[in-house]
């Protein structure tokens, strides 16, 4: 009795799993693959712990609503109509799945022609650009995150937002596509640099993923 009981226990986790809405996304990189910049444990934690938790929580925020039907684009875009819940855990899936996917073990990626003259136009140097996201991140008081967007124009600019919020959120001033996302909640960066949150914003330039955000910014481009 005991077997079969863990057997349909078993199954039924699997099922949902198997049918969730939203899942993370395999990382493509080991834990210790960004050491020097981002330590093993505070990857895995990350990702395995607050990472697994937001797509989680946000099955289980959206389960018998109308939100159960849409992707995170469409509930990003309306949730100063939804509940916190839901708000929390959609921008908390969508900030992190992003911010994987923008690092990568790689050494010396650099943005494209395109990207680099972007940025050029925008803020007069690639130096400057990375001065103007670390201070943002920075001076984000308390949890949250550092984004580089493209507005309705097709022009890049520099934000941040508080706890979970991105620039897709219909609660936000400066609304537009986030390309890049750097992540200042402690639990990113606490672990290696306790709380030199600025010795994290530097060491982080290093395991950028240049290809992946200028992929970004050429598909935030064609959607104008």
């Amino acid at each position: 009795m005991n077997i079969l009981k863990v057997a349909a226990l078993s199954a039924v986790f699997i099922a949902q799993f198997t049918f969730a809405q939203f899942k993370q996304a395999p990382l493509l990189y080991a834990y210790n693959a960004l050491e020097g910049s981002i330590d093993a444990q505070t990857m895995e934690i990350h990702y395995s712990k607050h990472g697994a938790a937001y797509a989680s929580n946000l099955n289980k925020a959206v389960a018998g609503t109308p939100q159960e039907k849409e992707n995170l684009n469409q509930i990003l875009s309306k949730v100063s109509t939804l509940s916190p819940a839901i708000r929390n855990n959609a921008g908390g899936h969508y900030n992190h799945e992003l911010f994987w996917t923008i690092l990568t073990p790689e050494k010396n990626t650099q943005p494209s022609a395109k990207l680099s003259k972007a940025i050029n136009d925008s803020f007069g140097s690639v130096e400057a650009f990375k001065e103007k996201l670390g201070k943002a991140g920075a001076d984000r008081f308390g949890s949250g995150w550092a984004w580089l967007s493209v507005d309705k124009n097709g022009k890049l600019f520099v934000s941040s937002t508080p706890n979970q919020d991105n620039p897709l959120m219909d609660v936000v001033e400066e609304q537009g596509t986030p390309v890049l996302g750097i992540d200042v909640w402690e639990h990113a960066y606490y672990l290696k640099y306790q709380n030199k949150r600025a010795d994290y914003l530097a060491a982080i330039w290093n395991v950028i993923n240049w290809k992946e955000v200028s992929k970004r910014y050429e598909e935030a481009l064609s959607k104008k």
